[in-house]
């Protein structure tokens, strides 16, 4: 039987390469968007390519989207191994300081990289909960490393996006407590760094493909029973909290 693999977030960069790499692994995979039409052509053209993907509409931020796409695939599926949070936005004013961004700059990034990253998580969970070996993978960023941020000599020291950045701190601490709770489960719960990568995020002078920053995603989807759980990682390389 196949596993089951959603990513939310799944119709373009990094999200987009995830879905593919783990089609290619064999997975059948659930690209999830906002724009339906947008995820709708991301997983036609990964069928092009062969791969076995649906898609789904899911506003990560709706709380009425994130029901209606739950109840579609609890019909659909039995259950779900794989759960990628991908979906993320980076909204922060460049020219402004961590005292100048404004409450709606930190309230849609949180609702977006944190909040909506619980309520899915919260509402897949039962179905995940059903996968002989179940894997949710946080898509998050050393940018939101407290250890990075405080240290001169890290080379992210001077990378201050303030709500961007406070949002993967925390997205990280619920990645911590998530792992905590089904420590005893066959669920394992770790975060993703994926690298300075090309995507609307970072713009086109990142050194790193999408295919690039999507490889510790895959990895820690594809993780076996002896793999980590509630750790923190780019590639093989644990990052510090």
């Amino acid at each position: 039987m196949k596993k089951i693999a959603i990513v939310t977030g799944g119709n373009k960069g990094i999200g987009l390469a995830t879905a593919r790499g783990l089609g290619r692994q064999g997975l059948h995979v659930i690209i999830t968007s906002r724009d339906e039409n947008a995820g709708k052509a991301a997983a036609q053209a990964l069928r092009d390519e062969g791969l076995d993907v649906e898609n789904i509409a899911l506003d990560v931020t709706d709380p009425a989207s994130i029901a209606a796409a739950t109840e579609v695939l609890s019909g659909r599926h039995e259950h779900i191994d794989v759960l990628v949070n991908n979906a993320g936005i980076m909204i922060d004013a460049f020219d402004k300081a961590p005292s100048q961004q404004t409450a709606e700059v930190w309230r849609k990034t949180f609702d977006t990289n944190l909040f909506g990253t619980v309520e899915v998580t919260q509402a897949l969970l039962p179905l995940l909960r059903k996968s002989a070996a179940g894997r949710i993978v946080n898509v998050s960023s050393i940018l939101g490393s407290m250890a990075a941020n405080v240290d001169p000599q890290s080379a992210f020291y001077d990378f201050k996006i303030p709500a961007y950045n406070v949002s993967k701190t925390a997205l990280n601490a619920w990645t911590v407590h998530l792992a905590y709770e089904l420590r005893d489960t066959a669920i394992k719960v770790n975060a993703a760094h994926p690298g300075f990568v090309k995507t609307d995020l970072h713009g086109v002078d990142a050194p790193m493909r999408p295919e690039q920053g999507a490889e510790t995603s895959i990895a820690l989807a594809l993780l076996d029973d002896a793999g980590p759980n509630g750790a923190f990682y780019h590639g093989a390389q644990v990052q510090p909290w």
